[in-house]
């Protein structure tokens, strides 16, 4: 793994204003990508939804969402921009995530990743996600099959361990524009 240099990174939740630059983001990830009115939808559903993005100076580099049903948090979407890789975004983001579906009362998280997406499937071992089964041919712009990931009890002391381990050991500051709900 290489190490960036120290790099301060905001994390704000996402609002309308950012979407023009998630989409720009967005196209370049992603063989098939989100549309304005999906994000729009998505943001409007603040009950059950949860979207953050990740700026370095006044530019966004990612973005995640999560969406609540119960006591689950499902990761909807992550993604960072490619200039950015390699520098501890998805980290933040995916940290931000997790505190959120606590702070939500949320016991377990689960997600779908390309089976492809190895860094991506590294990111997420890193926090407690682990296989549960394969959708076959989720993804119908390529027919690629997406791994199925849980982690369950992140309402434990272990798992509070765990994020703040993982917290400790990014390279820099993460900024939380807004305060965290409690």
């Amino acid at each position: 793994m290489t190490i960036s240099p120290p790099l301060t990174v905001h994390l704000t939740p996402m609002r309308r204003r950012h979407v023009r630059s998630v989409l720009r983001i967005e196209e370049q990830v992603y063989p098939r990508p989100w549309s304005q009115t999906l994000f729009l939808s998505e943001l409007a559903l603040r009950s059950t939804r949860s979207y953050f993005v990740a700026r370095v100076g006044r530019d966004v580099v990612g973005y995640a969402g999560l969406m609540l049903s119960m006591e689950d948090g499902h990761v909807t979407t992550i993604a960072v921009a490619p200039k950015w890789h390699r520098h501890q975004i998805g980290t933040r983001l995916l940290l931000a995530l997790a505190r959120e579906a606590l702070d939500r009362d949320a016991r377990n998280l689960t997600l779908e990743v390309r089976l492809s997406s190895k860094g991506a499937q590294f990111l997420y071992r890193r926090f407690g996600f682990a296989p549960v089964g394969v959708r076959k041919n989720y993804y119908p712009e390529t027919n690629e099959d997406a791994l199925v990931m849980w982690v369950h009890g992140i309402d434990t002391a272990d798992y509070a361990g765990l994020l703040t381990r993982i917290e400790h050991g990014i390279n820099g500051e993460t900024v939380y524009d807004e305060p965290r709900r409690r």
